[in-house]
């Protein structure tokens, strides 16, 4: 079956041709200019969801990062890809704490865009229907935190937490490998796939995040551990941080 794109893009030479090239690539792509649009377009899409957002950051009236912000206060898990001429890391790092999960910068080159829709949508399909291609997997329990990968579903003490694909990419594979210290391009290349070329400080913006999420105190995690010269490690939550 076809993907459902949203492209919020503003510049109508460059929405058309995003539009026309995913539908070339066989997605359903629809279309809007302002950021207004784009939230009542996500508002009436609930028996047909989105695949995919991709998201322009300068809009007129509500800005890409305000319609970002309000996906995420209720869909934790549609992939989100910006699509801006901000090159500043400070903007793209605003965008990724809101809760997007890659980017492009314009101008941009379309074989590489099209590339990191591909590997979002990848990452985000949605579970196949049928009882007999489903696999159960048992619930990674630690201490008080359960990661049911089957449901999509992160618990802490009982409390279900809101995570995006790509927090929740990286929790479990943390989680299937405690103790084991993963470097910063290990984790883009693994969650983010090996096409991605952005910054490694999009690593470091997920698992600040991440920690104020799951973590008692982020300053002093117990979980998702630095390691100095290295990156990161997952611990049980019963070492010393």
């Amino acid at each position: 079956m076809p993907h459902r794109i949203l492209c919020v893009e503003d510049n109508p030479d460059i929405g058309k041709l995003l539009a026309e090239r995913l539908g070339d690539a066989g997605h359903r792509c629809d279309w809007v200019t302002d950021g207004e649009a784009a939230l009542a377009v996500l508002d009436g899409a609930a028996d047909d969801p989105f695949d995919l957002v991709m998201l322009d950051l300068m809009l007129p009236g509500i800005d890409g990062l305000e319609v970002c912000r309000r996906l995420r206060a209720r869909d934790a898990r549609t992939p989100v890809l910006m699509v801006t001429a901000k090159a500043a890391i400070r903007d793209v790092v605003r965008g990724l704490e809101i809760g997007a999960d890659d980017y492009v910068t314009k101008p941009f080159h379309l074989p590489i865009l099209l590339a990191r829709v591909q590997a979002l949508l990848r990452r985000g399909q949605r579970a196949a229907p049928e009882e007999e291609q489903v696999v159960a997997t048992a619930p990674i329990v630690l201490g008080g935190l359960v990661i049911d990968i089957d449901q999509h579903r992160v618990t802490l003490d009982g409390r279900a937490l809101q995570l995006t694909g790509k927090e929740f990419a990286l929790l479990t594979l943390f989680a299937r490998h405690p103790g084991h210290s993963f470097s910063r391009g290990e984790l883009l290349d693994r969650v983010w796939g090996k096409e991605f070329d952005g910054f490694d400080h999009t690593v470091n913006t997920h698992i600040n995040r991440l920690r104020n999420k799951i973590e008692a105190d982020p300053a002093r995690p117990r979980f998702i551990q630095t390691v100095w010269g290295v990156g990161y490690r997952f611990a049980t939550g019963e070492d010393e941080a």
